[in-house]
C-alpha cells in the first residue's frame, strides 16, 4: 500500500465522518444521494461521481440500474438514464457485484457512452458496487477523471469504503419511508373506520353500506377516502 500524507488521511476521515452522519439523519433520500456524490468527489479529488440505483423494472423479476445523483453540472451526463442488469460497466458491476477500474473508458467494449466520454472529456474510471452485509447490491458508485489516473490503493479501498456506508444509509432511508407509509396507512383506516361507525349509528346502515356511502361520498366530491372521513368525525364532534 503506497504512503498517504497526514493531509490526504484527514481528508479521508472527514469525508468518512461525513458520510456516517448521512446514515443517522433523517435526510430525505434524494439528500442522502447528493451529499455521498458531493463528499465522494470532493474528497477523492475525483471530477465526477456519480451514483445509481437497483429499481424494480416495469416486467417484474427484471430489475433496472438508475442514475440517481451526480454532482455533474452538464445537461448530457444528468439526463435521465437506465441500464438493465448485466448491461454497460455499471451493469456489469452491479450483476457481478466486483468493481472495475479502467484507465481508459473508450478502451473498454462494455462502456456504452463513449460520445458522451469524448465530450465531456472523460478518461479513468472506478465502478464500485453498492452492496448491504448479505451480499444484495442495491446500486453501484462511480468516480470519472478528465485525465488519465491509475486509482490507488488507498483512493480505491476509500471509494469502497463510502460504497458500503452509503449502502447502509440508502437502506435506512428507504426503511423509514417504508415505515412512514405503513404509519400513513394504519392512520387513514382507522380513521375511516371511526368515521364508518358514525355513518352507521346516524343512518342506521350496515358497515359494509356505511362503507360504500362514504366510498360515493369520496367519487362525487372527488376527494379522497380520508378527507371525507375527516370531516364526518369533525361534523360528529361539533
Amino acid at each position: 500500500m503506497e504512503k498517504v500524507s497526514p493531509q490526504e488521511y484527514d481528508a479521508y476521515i472527514k469525508g468518512l465522518m461525513d458520510i456516517s452522519r448521512a446514515i443517522t439523519s433523517e435526510l430525505f433520500l434524494e439528500d442522502i444521494l447528493r451529499l455521498i456524490v458531493l463528499v465522494t468527489a470532493k474528497v477523492t479529488g475525483v471530477d465526477i461521481c456519480s451514483l445509481w440505483l437497483v429499481e424494480d423494472g416495469r416486467e417484474p423479476g427484471r430489475p433496472v440500474i438508475r442514475l440517481a445523483a451526480t454532482q455533474a453540472m452538464d445537461p448530457d451526463y444528468v439526463k435521465d438514464r437506465t441500464l438493465t442488469m448485466g448491461e454497460g460497466v455499471v451493469g456489469y458491476v452491479a450483476e457481478k457485484n466486483s468493481s472495475l477500474i479502467l484507465e481508459d473508458v473508450l478502451q473498454e467494449p462494455r462502456f456504452k457512452e463513449k460520445d458522451m466520454a469524448r465530450k465531456l472529456d472523460l478518461v479513468s474510471m472506478m465502478s464500485v458496487p453498492m452492496s448491504l452485509g448479505d451480499g444484495e447490491v442495491i446500486g453501484v458508485l462511480n468516480c470519472f477523471t478528465c485525465n488519465p489516473h491509475s486509482f490507488s490503493e488507498t483512493e480505491i479501498n476509500l471509494v469502497r469504503t463510502v460504497a458500503n456506508q452509503a449502502s447502509l444509509a440508502i437502506h435506512n432511508a428507504r426503511l423509514m419511508v417504508r415505515t412512514k407509509v405503513i404509519e400513513q396507512e394504519l392512520a387513514t383506516r382507522k380513521t375511516i373506520e371511526k368515521a364508518k361507525e358514525i355513518v352507521m349509528a346516524r343512518k342506521g346502515l350496515s358497515g359494509d353500506k356505511a362503507f360504500r356511502w362514504i366510498q360515493k361520498k369520496s367519487m362525487d366530491n372527488r376527494k379522497n377516502m380520508k378527507e371525507i372521513a375527516e370531516a364526518i368525525i369533525l361534523s360528529e364532534e361539533m
